[in-house]
């Protein structure tokens, strides 16, 4: 069997340019301490790659303040900052059934604490109306937050329509950018956004363990967390202001190295050139598939305003069957299941069948691979009508 067909980037991305590889490696052996808490030279070199990556990553989402970038170990601890520490009993709060559980969840527990908590639902292109977001405004809104681009149908949701209608109302805006950072471009000032929390190790091809969250200034964001910043630890009271604010104890300081490499790489190959070969790939394949007698597909008609993520199922079959086909006979790997996100499966129709079969394509993927695919989902599909 030939070498391994890698289809599960919306997972993580696999591989990581050589780049990032190399030099978490060099960062590690040689400067992988302690950030900002000694005056001596590793220290300091290690604060330069940490304070660096900061403003990297605050260009990269047009912020204004890098300090008010701050690093997480993933988008779920991300996203759980911002949702426990913007949300309190009594709080209103406005989401869609597009999310992942990393917002769903969060949300769920603080129903049971007395937020309330409204879910818009996409339509039938998998795509969310913001007027629809806008008639749920309510005096006591705290916060919206939507996942910008669906792990499972792919469709990147009109957060600049929603942005301006939250920012007109005052309301804080949240986006999930788990799948969007490094794909589609994000921009806190033109989208009217408030708080952007990202993952590393998906599209930004930095290793796991590391991302964050942007929060524009005057956005305030309260305390859930305490414990050591290095600096002013003589204050009892976990420290206000950004980044301390939302950082607690030692960074992963190897895996900002990691995400700085891999930003760099992405700005050096131009995230548009990224973004054109990644959906030049996603059309080939989505022809390709619907093109096969048995093949469902969900929300692929129409590939604007879509990231390279496409969710099927082999009718008949079971997606996880299909998947475990997929791996052992056509040494593909993709993902199959719910994806951490019930409620999209549950609108779609596919919960009752374990989910659906997802193809996440990288940058790293080539034509030779999508035919690949293609041919060995029309074969299972053959199988499956025998």
């Amino acid at each position: 069997m030939g070498k391994l067909i890698f289809l599960d980037n919306g997972a993580t991305s696999f591989p990581k340019p050589e780049g990032v590889y190399t030099f978490m490696d060099h960062f590690y052996r040689n400067f992988g301490v302690n950030p900002g808490r000694s005056g001596y030279d590793l220290c300091l070199e290690t604060g330069e790659v940490v304070e660096g990556t900061r403003k990297m990553l605050t260009k990269f989402f047009n912020g204004t303040d890098s300090n008010h970038l701050c690093f997480s170990y993933n988008s779920t601890d991300a996203l759980n900052l911002c949702i426990f520490g913007m949300l309190q009993p009594g709080d209103h709060a406005i989401t869609t059934t597009l999310e992942h559980n990393s917002v769903l969840r969060p949300l769920y527990h603080l129903s049971k604490q007395g937020v309330e908590v409204d879910y818009v639902p996409f339509d039938g292109a998998g795509f969310v109306d913001p007027d629809e977001i806008r008639k749920k405004f309510r005096p006591n809104t705290r916060l919206v937050i939507v996942n910008h681009a669906s792990n499972v149908i792919g469709t990147v949701q009109p957060i600049r329509d929603i942005g301006r209608y939250c920012r007109a109302a005052d309301i804080p805006f949240a986006i999930d950018a788990s799948q969007s950072a490094g794909k589609v471009p994000i921009d806190l000032e033109e989208q009217f956004l408030d708080v952007v929390a990202f993952t590393g190790h998906k599209s930004l091809l930095g290793p796991t363990g590391i991302g964050g969250l942007y929060v524009r200034p005057g956005i305030e964001i309260r305390h859930t967390r305490a414990g050591g910043t290095g600096v002013r630890s003589a204050e009892r009271m976990h420290l206000d202001e950004y980044p301390y604010r939302l950082e607690y104890g030692t960074l992963n300081t190897v895996g900002v190295a990691g995400l700085h490499a891999g930003v760099k790489w992405i700005l050096d190959k131009g995230l548009g050139a990224l973004q054109e070969h990644e959906m030049e790939l996603t059309r080939l394949l989505r022809d390709g598939l619907r093109a096969i007698d048995g093949v469902t597909l969900y929300c692929q008609d129409d590939l604007i305003n879509h990231i390279s993520v496409l969710a099927f199922n082999v009718n008949g079959m079971d997606a996880a069957d299909a998947g475990t086909m997929l791996d052992v006979d056509h040494n593909i790997a993709c993902r199959t299941g719910l994806h951490c996100a019930p409620l999209v499966h549950e609108q779609l129709g596919t919960a009752q069948i374990r989910g659906a079969v997802r193809f996440g394509i990288g940058p790293f993927n080539t034509e030779e691979h999508i035919q690949t695919a293609i041919n060995a989902v029309r074969a299972i599909a053959a199988w499956k009508k025998r």
